[in-house]
């Protein structure tokens, strides 16, 4: 079986938590395996540092799951119709020939396996752990998460996937999964990260381990060993919410004209028709409440009807005014008919997460409002709990001053805020070349 055979039948699904840009290098280093048929299924834990945003480019699906491996890999797992699955963490790279290894040990009758790692330093210890690692997987059978572990699709879901708990859920999983049959054990290796050993420092490192996996075997609960380990404890699902997006029809010469002089007018159009789906995308993953686009100059344009029809988008006309006025239309709305609470956003921020709209939503739960502050001085995200009365007039709308203002505003109107972490939006070429890199694309003149 030659390293250049079709696999049409397996799953790459990779959990992802706040991995920044060393992402883009993982994903970019499974395209190869895309290209040979695989499908790859980026499970997202809540990130807000650009995760979001560079699996959206590289994977086949993004999905939102609670924060915890054995959660995010279950969901990635979910609804999966190939033959096998491959789980890979963030910080590991597979072996090249990684996927006829795979398709050659199922084929010889194994119903899971995993590949030999080595850790991606040159100390002489840690070159020492990962041997050591090696020889314990072979010696147990069991399979650690760094090993970028396969099974069989069908034995994964008979025997009900991963265990729900923080911590050991690979070993828990090579336990049952040994039942069944030994692992295959092929040499790669899997280059995986060291970041841990090389912060935490070596020996304690390894200390640490040995420890909480002796306690495990000794019947420690999971949970306390996820608190020793460094775990935060997963997050309660976030509180239902409303999302109002506005938008500027995709039309040339009327969005995201200052772009116009890199992109042309009609690429600028382009990018915004691009950015409306994307910001469409990230608010429905949240999995909120309601989703409604409020377009302008009104519903009726061409993109905004396709999104209503086809996509069962709810759109309704911004009104005449400026960008406060029409803000505070999309308030009224929905303090109107709805107690729930509310997120205003647009379209212009490269980096919007659902894991931004998720905490906005926990924010309002004990706050009136909650700002994502935006570097150039203004917000890409304002929540509200109830209305504020004078919230938008008197801003000076599309400058660096509308922070500043607004949080003057909150302070008048007796409102308690809470502010996320800045993200930055793309309003000129600088900010575009920003976004082409942050997500590997090359920085064409036109798209």
């Amino acid at each position: 079986m030659g390293g250049r055979r079709p696999l049409t039948s397996l799953r790459i699904v990779m959990p992802v938590l706040q991995e920044g840009q060393g992402l883009l290098a993982a994903l970019q280093a499974l395209q190869p395996l895309r290209g040979q048929g695989a499908e790859l299924v980026v499970v997202d834990g809540g990130s807000t540092d650009g995760s979001w945003a560079i699996a959206r480019r590289w994977a086949d699906e993004v999905r939102l799951a609670p924060r915890g491996r054995a959660s995010q890999m279950n969901a990635g797992a979910a609804g999966c119709r190939a033959g096998a699955l491959l789980f890979l963490h963030g910080d590991t790279r597979l072996p090249p020939g990684a996927g006829a290894a795979i398709a050659q040990a199922l084929a010889r009758g194994h119903g899971w396996g995993r590949f030999d790692v080595r850790l991606d330093s040159s100390r002489p210890l840690l070159r020492l752990v990962s041997v050591l690692m090696n020889a314990r997987s072979r010696l147990t059978g069991i399979a650690t998460g760094d090993q970028a572990l396969f099974v069989r699709r069908e034995l994964f879901e008979r025997l009900g996937g991963f265990a729900g708990q923080p911590l050991m859920e690979d070993i828990e999983l090579s336990r049952r999964l040994r039942r069944t049959g030994a692992p295959a054990c092929l040499p790669g290796p899997a280059i995986t990260s060291a970041r841990r050993w090389e912060s935490h420092g070596a020996w304690r490192t390894i200390w640490l381990m040995w420890r909480l996996r002796a306690a495990y075997y000794l019947g420690a609960p999971p949970q306390s060993l996820a608190r020793r380990y460094g775990y935060r404890p997963p997050e309660a699902p976030a509180p239902a919410a409303a999302i109002a997006v506005l938008a500027k029809a995709p039309v040339p010469g009327l969005a995201k004209t200052r772009l116009a002089p890199l992109l042309g007018p009609a690429g600028a159009a382009r990018a915004q028709r691009r950015f409306i789906l994307e910001t469409l995308h990230t608010a429905r993953a949240a999995a909120l409440g309601r989703v409604t686009l409020w377009c302008a100059p009104d519903a009726q344009q061409r993109f905004f009807r396709v999104l209503r029809y086809c996509a069962a988008t709810d759109t309704r006309d911004q009104p005449a005014g400026d960008l406060g006025a029409r803000m505070a239309q999309a308030v009224q709305a929905h303090f109107g008919r709805d107690a729930e609470p509310l997120l205003l956003i647009g379209t212009d921020c490269a980096v919007l997460a659902p894991g931004h709209l998720q905490r906005a939503a926990r924010a309002l739960q004990t706050h009136d409002a909650v700002l994502l502050p935006a570097e150039d001085g203004g917000y890409a995200l304002l929540g509200l709990r109830r209305p504020l009365a004078g919230l938008f007039e008197g801003v000076a709308w599309s400058t660096g001053q509308v922070l500043a203002q607004t949080r003057e505003r909150l302070r008048t109107a007796g409102a308690r805020w809470e502010e996320l972490a800045p993200v930055w939006d793309v309003d000129e070429p600088a900010d575009w070349r920003r976004r082409q890199a942050l997500l590997g694309e090359p920085d064409e003149q036109r798209i």
